[in-house]
């Protein structure tokens, strides 16, 4: 054999030997999979009938019982709040009426993706609120966005704190009037099982024009077993701007008893008694929180 083919041979069994070397080697590991999306963040479910509200701003002056007109800006204050409850707020004052925008808000977004964008018209947002679609309510529905829009809040309840807007983003279509409006997902951290109250919708909006008796409407729905509260206590959490306590005394009776009629015409049932300087209240809690309270006796 020549030289050349002497070669050529060893190259062929070079080359058979690579092959077979390559064939029993073990295979490439298969690609990772890709990782999960992040998980979908959503407020709770709540039904048609109710608004769902996180605890510490119905037990607080944030949305206060306070009469139409000017309102003051209040520049980085503790407002009044339960214990356990702290919202340091600024920004101009929010009323019940601000507070019927966001919980419709609310009940809108509840549907999707907390930081999504939610796209509502005026006449969605004012149906939402029992209120019909005309130039002034518009004009009122734009105010209140952007009241909660331009605020800052800091709020502790429980175990978390929530540092941002009660809306994150808002824009509108003024020739269609349609809304894009964002809300923080981190505002879920308020929502857990215990910390938030679904308030009966067709009560609140019979007390509607009426803000001390929305007020405290929302403040004993929170509650599964109201205590006995001090008159004084109450006018400092609804935020009342009423100086004298006798007359504070007066427009609390009247709310009261607006409160009382509302809920006995949608069978939610509450009464009332003023004994001295405590208000006492009996109520029918809700199907969750009876479930909160059986929890608790067990």
């Amino acid at each position: 054999m020549t030289e050349r083919g002497s070669l050529l041979d060893k190259l062929k069994r070079m080359q058979e030997r690579n092959v077979r070397g390559k064939e029993a080697e073990p295979s490439a590991p298969a690609a990772e999979p890709a990782q999960q999306s992040a998980q979908v963040i959503r407020l709770p479910l709540w039904p048609e009938t109710v608004r769902g509200v996180p605890n510490g701003l119905l037990r607080s002056a944030l949305f206060g019982a306070i009469r139409k007109g000017r309102r003051r800006y209040i520049s980085g204050e503790d407002l009044a709040a339960i214990d356990g409850v702290t919202i340091r707020y600024k920004g101009e004052r929010l009323d019940q009426g601000d507070l019927d925008v966001w919980e419709s808000v609310l009940h809108a977004v509840r549907l999707q993706e907390l930081g999504s964008q939610c796209h509502l018209t005026s006449y969605a947002l004012l149906k939402l609120m029992g209120k019909t679609d005309t130039g002034k309510n518009r004009a009122t529905l734009q105010a209140r966005i952007e009241r909660l829009r331009a605020n800052a809040i800091t709020i502790k309840q429980g175990r978390y704190s929530y540092i941002g807007g009660l809306v994150d983003e808002a824009y509108k279509d003024e020739e269609t009037q349609a809304w894009v409006i964002v809300v923080n997902p981190k505002l879920h951290a308020l929502y857990a099982a215990d910390q938030f109250t679904q308030v009966e919708w067709n009560v609140r909006h019979a007390l509607d024009g009426k803000p001390l008796a929305q007020w405290l409407h929302s403040f004993y729905a929170s509650h599964a077993k109201p205590y006995p509260m001090r008159i004084e206590t109450l006018h400092e959490l609804c935020g009342s701007e009423t100086v004298r306590m006798d007359h504070y005394r007066q427009d609390l009776r009247k709310a009261l008893d607006a409160v009382t009629a509302a809920c006995e015409a949608h069978g939610e049932g509450f009464s009332y008694e003023i004994r001295g300087d405590l208000l006492h209240v009996e109520k029918k809690p809700s199907r969750a929180q009876r479930g909160h309270l059986a929890k608790n006796a067990g």
